[in-house]
């Protein structure tokens, strides 16, 4: 079981409080995401639920047991960190071995979870080198498989990939989401990368000052954002904003529309505009397109064949039945 829920969690540091009364129910299996822009407080809130840190007011219940002032360790979870915090000196095995040594488990216990864990995780032929003889992603799978062999209630990982490049980032985040299909675990994840949080996540938890903004699941968030900040937050690239008499015939005081609903036109169209840079990725091409009265220029997701280039006169025709309204307030208008 991994149900994790906070009831008017706070936290102060000193004088100031960063994370203002909050509640939030994770269930048992769930595949969980703190999203939000650095200083949110994501890492701040994961590091109360696995107790690192003290609330200064609120409770935490795991499966319907207080654990407020429970210490770490009787916590039953396990925590994945940005650092993977190997011993050098150790083999791989005796890396996924050391909380269970800690434990005092005998040596065939231990055998028998590493080799359970390593063959999981794509690690069996590694077992005997050392941290230093593998590559970065598979440096985490150690520390991930150091975690699973406890057998926790919830795994936290607490952006576990921000260490690896591009193309070993996309390799871990397929693999951490086919190891929560296989255990099945609850598992809270933080990351600044709205990418990984829609690609990942059963709900996501948007996060801003320490506030939730909104819970939801990815396709919630993308197609009913509840504020501009969500609004602008997720998705990728981010949604356009256009105010003023752009806005005005819409009856909202801001409107939004992401790029991959605006249509691009040569002759005729709702926006003439101006194209700025193009960039052109093969199946897609993002044109940035300055139009009157919007200071920053709009992005476009077109097809990768659109020959617009650099000084190109075009037209941007929103997709009206895609459109986002938000008031005065910078909430969404239903």
């Amino acid at each position: 079981m991994g149900q994790i829920t906070l009831k008017q969690i706070t936290k102060n540091f000193g004088d100031v409080q960063v994370i203002p009364p909050l509640d939030l129910r994770i269930d048992d299996g769930e595949f969980v995401v703190f999203v939000g822009p650095s200083g949110c407080g994501k890492s701040t809130l994961l590091r109360l639920i696995a107790g690192l840190e003290d609330v200064t007011s609120g409770a935490i219940t795991i499966d319907d047991r207080d654990a407020t002032e429970v210490p770490p360790a009787k916590r039953g979870l396990a925590m994945v960190f940005q650092s993977y915090a190997l011993y050098p000196h150790m083999s791989v095995r005796k890396n996924i071995a050391f909380p269970l040594r800690m434990a005092g488990l005998d040596k065939a216990a231990q055998n028998a979870k590493v080799d359970a864990a390593a063959k999981v995780l794509n690690l069996t032929d590694y077992l005997d080198r050392r941290p230093g003889q593998l590559s970065g992603g598979q440096r985490q799978r150690v520390a991930i498989g150091r975690a699973i062999v406890r057998e926790p209630d919830a795994f936290l990982f607490d952006e576990p990939l921000s260490n690896l490049d591009a193309a070993l980032r996309v390799n871990m985040r397929l693999e951490i989401s086919e190891l929560h299909q296989t255990l099945k675990t609850t598992m809270i994840y933080v990351t600044h990368d709205q990418v990984e949080a829609m690609t990942m996540a059963d709900k996501i938890v948007v996060l801003q000052a320490g506030v939730i903004e909104q819970v939801g699941s990815p396709l919630e968030l993308y197609h009913t954002p509840r504020n501009k900040f969500v609004a602008g937050f997720i998705g990728s690239p981010k949604m356009n904003f256009l105010a003023g008499e752009y806005a005005a015939g819409y009856g909202a005081a801001t409107i939004g529309v992401r790029p991959e609903h605006i249509s691009v036109s040569s002759s005729e169209g709702a926006w003439p505009g101006k194209v700025g840079v193009s960039e052109h990725l093969g199946s897609d091409t993002f044109l940035y397109v300055d139009i009157d009265g919007v200071d920053e220029p709009i992005t476009v997701r077109s097809s990768g064949e659109i020959s617009a280039r650099h000084g190109d006169n075009i037209y941007l025709t929103p997709d009206v039945s895609k459109i986002h309204r938000f008031d005065n307030q910078d909430l969404r208008i239903a």
